[in-house]
């Protein structure tokens, strides 16, 4: 048989693609050429490189002439400017120190021996239990689901606090704030949380906490029966900026690893305000403008980021509930944060003040809280039951001046009457020690018995 022209450089072709490819496997790999940049400005914790290439959110290593090394993110650019900001402390840090980017991005090793640990932002031990094994690698940015695959959120989760189970029960997957002021009771009530909930797994993020109250937090309000199916990432005040976000988003990755693992977990993390100053003291080192408040208009992006990553996963998967904490500076209820957070959370707890100064613990202030999936995982019966308790519980603070003072004469009002007389009973369920723990089940008995 004989080729003509075409067939003949076609086959040669073939023959030629085939040698290329085994010579291919035979010769050493290329190793991939590495441009060092140089350090030029440094300026509070915002570094100025170049000379060098590396996308947003790539780490970098600085090393000193005294070979004291750091290691930073790209956070922006200016033209042929990388803005880095360090993920550590700084130390040593010299004019035209090296600067080399590093391969590979932002990866965060993750497994079941994580629980029983408290870890800083990074996944470093901060316990003194030695290295945690692995099990594998998660983003530490997440992968977002499909918002239509979420499961819906359709089962009640029992957190042990009587006012929260009864009057603001939370679903399984449902995102909420709890809103207060500073030394109100925020941390003893996610410690609450934490010892008396039946989720699977809990996952504390301590972001931008003092260092005393991360040890408090673990040691007490937590204690060693919390601690043993909870992991606690601990970025303190101290800490960097970057740091504390990575905190926070390691924290949410890690709950994302026991949630794709079809667990029910809880995340609390305290506190989101922490996690918005973050990333403006970021923003404003790299140049962003203030916006409200101060805040540049990234942080008010970063929020709904963080938070839609909790919720429930794709149908017959796991959940992550998650609580978090945000602080009313000045017990302001429309500081820029508190009012982002009511709008991209699934309800709010709001702690008041005054309550706390009355002496009722926890200091949930009912009126100005709400669960917004509540009405979808729990009867009708207590929807009413819940409805009845608020409108007597109103009705007595709306008349409490006439009520204090002696002005108000028995019989004027019906309804005033009814919460007068059901006021202590209503305010002893309100009211809850620190050990004491209420199921669904008791804390609906015990909401039946408050108003019937």
């Amino acid at each position: 048989m004989t080729l003509d022209a075409s067939q003949l450089a076609a086959a040669l072709n073939q023959d030629v693609l085939k040698k290329a490819a085994k010579l291919s496997q035979t010769l050493p790999s290329v190793p991939k050429i590495q441009v060092a940049g140089r350090l030029v400005r440094m300026v509070g914790m915002t570094l100025e490189v170049v000379g060098t290439y590396a996308p947003m959110g790539a780490r970098c290593q600085i090393i000193s002439n005294n070979q004291e090394t750091v290691e930073a993110e790209v956070v922006g650019f200016n033209q042929d400017r990388l803005f880095l900001m360090p993920i550590g402390q700084v130390h040593g840090l010299e004019p035209n120190a090296k600067v080399i980017p590093l391969e590979g991005g932002i990866k965060v090793g993750v497994s079941p021996s994580m629980l029983g640990r408290v870890i800083d932002g990074a996944g470093h031990p901060l316990d003194g239990k030695g290295p945690i094994p692995v099990e594998g690698e998660v983003s530490l940015n997440g992968q977002r689901i499909n918002p239509l695959h979420r499961h819906p959120i359709d089962t009640p989760l029992d957190v042990g606090i009587k006012a929260i189970n009864g009057l603001l029960t939370l679903g399984k997957g449902q995102r909420i704030g709890l809103m207060a002021g500073t030394g109100v009771g925020k941390s003893v009530l996610l410690g609450m949380m934490t010892k008396f909930t039946n989720a699977d797994i809990v996952v504390v993020g301590l972001i931008g906490e003092r260092g005393r109250e991360v040890n408090e937090f673990v040691r007490h309000n937590l204690g060693e029966e919390g601690l043993k199916r909870s992991v606690v990432v601990a970025t303190p005040a101290d800490d960097p900026p970057l740091m504390r976000l990575h905190g926070a988003m390691l924290a949410t990755a890690i709950a994302e690893y026991f949630r794709d693992q079809g667990k029910s977990v809880l995340l609390l993390m305290d506190s989101l305000t922490r996690f918005a100053q973050a990333q403006r003291e970021i923003a404003l080192a790299v140049g962003e403008p203030p916006a409200s408040k101060g805040y540049p208009p990234s942080v008010f992006a970063k929020l709904p980021q963080l938070v839609e990553r909790a919720g429930n996963g794709v149908e017959g998967g796991g959940s992550i509930t998650a609580i978090y904490t945000v602080l009313a500076e000045g017990d302001d209820q429309s500081d820029p944060v508190v009012d982002s957070a009511r709008g991209v959370l699934d309800g709010h707890i709001v702690l008041s003040r005054s309550i706390a100064d009355s002496g009722r613990y926890p200091a949930i202030d009912v009126e100005a809280s709400i669960s917004r999936v509540m009405v979808e995982i729990v009867s009708k019966e207590q929807i009413q039951l819940a409805r009845r308790f608020k409108q007597l519980y109103s009705s007595y603070h709306q008349n409490h001046d006439l009520i204090s003072v002696g002005a108000y004469r028995k019989g004027s009002d019906p309804e005033v009457d009814k919460a007068i007389e059901k006021y202590p009973q209503l305010n002893q369920f309100l009211s809850q020690e620190i050990q004491e723990q209420f199921s669904l089940e008791a804390s609906l008995l015990s909401l039946k018995k408050t108003v019937s």
